[in-house]
């Protein structure tokens, strides 16, 4: 009797982690897995700015280099967190991590919550899609205030995070993401757009929690979540980059998208870094991506002469 008990348990713990495998993107964390977050020191951080307005609960970290350059307005870069669209935050250790490492070459950062599934039967999507666009608009609107550029403005994504990085790229006014609050008439467009290990292709990727419906069950929803239909030959530049090693978000993903980026003649770069897993920041061990990532922002959204240096 024992041991068909311990058949049973086992069993259904086998359930409960291919359940949660297909539930999100990345595993959650523990509870109390992740401590109160600890800001660098060696860049300036406004942290919970209420870009969404007062009644909502997400906030923004803003991060500014310790002495902004007189007279002159820096970039701008979105750092969008993963997470599945379940789960995340706007300060774990791998967006501070690209935060400081952007702003100790000269940009303001702006690291955002959006809105996430907290329980069973919410629907976050396209609620998602409106909140990184109003982090875009925001930061737009509070240019002079934050001392950037309101036309060099770019955005980074990690995971789900990077869905929605090359959402803001391909996504124009005419596909209705565009809500007319907060700061509606404020452009949402982004210079430019890194993408790191997103998932891009949902009808060929599993079901998402953040619908509350099924591939079979609502087949257009997936479709338009997912940036590789809005390939585009005008799109801003993308840089997409995925680990050969990603159990979680299949390197298939990003080729599918350079494969449709490619067909229309849109301007990106696809780097593969061979051996890295899924949920990496600007230095995992395989390689340290800074290089690629500040040549990157720097040859779009810096003048020349900023640029060279």
């Amino acid at each position: 009797m024992k041991k068909l008990l311990y058949i049973f348990l086992f069993a259904g713990l086998i359930a409960r982690a291919q359940t949660a495998t297909n539930d999100i993107e990345e595993p959650a964390p523990a509870k109390g897995k992740f401590a109160p977050p600890v800001y660098p020191t060696n860049v300036r951080v406004e942290a919970n700015v209420p870009y969404l307005g007062d009644d909502r609960a997400e906030k923004a970290d803003l991060y500014f280099p310790l002495q902004l350059p007189k007279d002159k307005k820096l970039p701008a870069i979105l750092i969008i967190h993963g997470g599945g669209f379940n789960d995340g935050d706007k300060a774990r250790p791998r967006e501070m991590n690209i935060a400081t490492n952007l702003v100790l070459q000269n940009y303001v950062c702006m690291s955002i919550n959006y809105k996430l599934r907290r329980k069973a039967g919410d629907v976050t999507w396209p609620q998602a899609v409106y909140d990184a666009k109003a982090a875009v608009r925001w930061l737009r609107k509070n240019a002079e205030r934050l001392q950037i550029d309101p036309n060099r403005i770019g955005v980074i994504g990690c995971s789900a995070g990077g869905n929605l990085a090359t959402m803001l790229a391909l996504t124009q006014p005419k596909d209705g993401f565009d809500l007319p609050e907060p700061n509606g008439g404020v452009s949402s467009a982004v210079t430019c757009a890194v993408d790191f290990y997103g998932a891009v292709d949902l009808m060929n990727y599993h079901d998402m929690k953040m619908f509350n419906k099924t591939r079979a069950e609502a087949p257009e929803l997936y479709v338009k979540a997912s940036p590789v239909t809005y390939a585009r030959k005008d799109a801003p530049p993308i840089l997409l980059v995925h680990g050969t090693a990603d159990a979680v978000v299949p390197v298939t993903q990003s080729q599918t998208l350079d494969a449709a980026l490619t067909k229309v003649g849109a301007e990106h770069q696809f780097v593969i870094v061979p051996d890295a897993p899924h949920t990496f920041h600007l230095q995992p061990k395989q390689r340290d991506l800074r290089p690629l990532v500040f040549e990157f922002f720097g040859k779009h959204l810096k003048d020349e002469t900023a640029a060279a240096k």
